[in-house]
């Protein structure tokens, strides 16, 4: 994304191509749905819980680690192999989320640099910052073009400088840029998909939309599939307004579909208590 131009606020900017603000507005609709059902004022700490764990798996889901939900509650070991290896990534980055919010604001970068240490879980040089130039990037499943790392340096200084000074823009856009931008990047050498989700996760939380992180928008995600993510993110990394409006809109169905599986959870929940 630009961070240059005419307007001093391009994230708001882009609330205005077609079909944004509907998208917003829907987003709006179905989180205010699932924060008031009567079990929400009961028992909000368990229907969180369980959004991390949908929201970890559906983010695994993506990076290809496409596991049945119940699996992921069964084990308890995942050192093993590839997969197990970025579902305890994607695990240990939820729990890592909400810990990290009161900074995003003041310092993006060393929120992202903590995530990927996190992700990681090595003590490999290249681990907790942008790549360097001609080191390679594990991301199997992203076939776009790869920034250099001097292009990829560049932008993330003109994101962060957008999130530090702040914008009118709705939360679903600014987290939907934040992720899009980190997956046209692909600033580390490795696990940047289930960093830039968690990153969405972290602005639609730290805005105020879902304060109580119930709407895991990784599940959503999952859910849409992973073709229509690909698709999604060649539009916004093409950079049209079209392309924009398109992935902007599909992250804002995503967050939808997160927030109705959390108001599955609270019927299944009020249906166990009747």
């Amino acid at each position: 994304m630009s961070t240059t131009g005419a307007t001093a606020d391009p994230l708001a900017a882009l609330g205005s191509l077609p079909g944004v603000a509907e998208s917003v507005e829907s987003v709006r609709k179905a989180v205010d749905r699932v924060y008031g059902h009567r079990i929400m004022r009961r028992r909000s700490n368990e229907i969180t819980s369980e959004a991390a764990l949908r929201g970890a798996r559906g983010s695994a889901a993506l990076s290809g680690a496409d596991w049945a939900l119940e699996e992921v509650r069964r084990r308890s070991d995942f050192g093993g192999d590839g997969e197990a290896r970025v579902m305890g990534a994607a695990l240990r980055l939820t729990a890592e989320a909400g810990q990290l919010l009161s900074i995003w604001r003041q310092s993006p970068l060393r929120v992202l640099a903590r995530l990927h240490l996190v992700a990681a879980a090595t003590q490999g040089e290249e681990v907790g910052r942008p790549r360097r130039a001609g080191e390679p990037v594990d991301e199997p499943l992203v076939e776009l073009p790869l920034p250099d790392a001097q292009e990829v340096s560049g932008r993330l200084e003109g994101l962060a400088e957008l999130i530090v000074a702040g914008s009118s823009a709705p939360a679903p856009v600014t987290a939907a840029v934040v992720h899009g931008e980190l997956m046209a990047l692909r600033p580390f050498t490795s696990h940047n998909g289930l960093v830039a989700r968690t990153a969405e996760r972290i602005v639609l939380v730290g805005s105020g939309l879902d304060p109580k992180s119930i709407c895991p928008a990784e599940a959503g995600h999952a859910e849409l599939g992973r073709a229509a993510y690909l698709a999604a993110l060649d539009g916004y990394v093409s950079g049209t307004p079209e392309g924009m409006a398109a992935w902007i809109a599909h992250c804002g169905r995503a967050v939808e579909l997160g927030a109705r599986e959390s108001t599955a959870v609270c019927e299944a929940l009020q249906r166990g208590a009747a």
